[in-house]
């Protein structure tokens, strides 16, 4: 699988709501961190919103990516009608396959019903515009209802962008996750974890790590993947802890970058 790189690889650098750093990093450095490293993908998610650009800042982003040879994967947050339809135009401009989407967004929690209702309002927008639309599991609906989501829409137009984390607050696991989702899956999130039960035994941390330092099966989780032939890229996404000052996590997120682009390039991502 190809591997790439996302916003979401440098949630600190682009800006966590209240620690948002000097200079935030912009979507053309982005571009230039991946060529930085080889890669040919970069995804970018609801924290550093496609449609808050300029034109002429969207414009310098897709050819900026056009010269570096770099695929761009647009994402958002928020299912309904309106905000699918206006990112489909962004994606189709951008070249994208996919448009991943996060479902809820604040207060908006749209039930199982209501969501396949949308989606298959939008179902004529996706194939005018030769876009999938990649659901990602994202802590509110166990998997089973994703796949019925799927099932109930189109398994064509419909898939999966596979997060390895999120659905722990489901209350499911990673083996879970991919058992069930991986025939529908069309991106793979690497998030690597470290659970740990706190000192006074009743509860557990759950904390991110660079990839291949945690407890993830990445080598099974790409096995499975790639049994089905429809997810091609891989994107490296980190949850990494806050230091003492905002230069130290900004360094410390730099590092777990680089050491994961490492360890994910000897699992066979190229």
């Amino acid at each position: 699988m190809d591997l790439g790189l996302s916003t979401y690889s440098f949630p600190w650098a682009v800006g966590v709501p209240g620690s948002l750093p000097e200079h935030p990093m912009t979507p053309v450095e982005l571009v230039e961190q991946a060529a930085t490293y080889g890669l040919r993908y970069l995804q970018f998610g609801d924290n550093l919103p496609l449609h808050q650009l300029s034109e002429e800042d969207l414009e310098q982003l897709i050819q900026r990516a056009e010269a570096a040879g770099i695929q761009l994967e647009v994402g958002t947050r928020r299912l309904s009608v309106d905000n699918i339809t206006r990112y489909l135009t962004i994606a189709a401009r951008c070249r994208s396959p996919f448009l991943r989407v996060v479902m809820d967004d604040g207060g908006y929690e749209p039930e199982k019903e209501e969501v396949i209702r949308i989606i298959n309002e939008l179902l004529p927008h996706l194939k005018e515009s030769n876009v999938v639309l990649a659901i990602e599991n994202h802590d509110r609906f166990p998997v089973r209802e994703i796949e019925e989501i799927i099932k109930a829409t189109s398994t064509e137009w419909v898939g999966v962008c596979l997060d390895t984390a999120n659905s722990l607050g489901a209350g499911e696991g990673v083996r879970e996750v991919v058992e069930v989702l991986a025939p529908y899956t069309v991106n793979l999130h690497i998030k690597d974890i470290i659970i740990r039960r706190v000192s006074h035994k009743m509860g557990f941390t759950v904390e991110g790590s660079a990839a291949g330092k945690g407890m993830l099966p990445i080598p099974w989780i790409i096995e499975q993947l790639s049994r089905h032939s429809r997810c091609r890229t891989v994107t490296l996404e980190l949850w990494s802890n806050p230091q003492s000052t905002l230069d130290g996590t900004l360094k410390t997120e730099a590092r777990m970058v680089e050491e994961s682009i490492e360890y994910l390039k000897a699992v066979g991502c190229t």
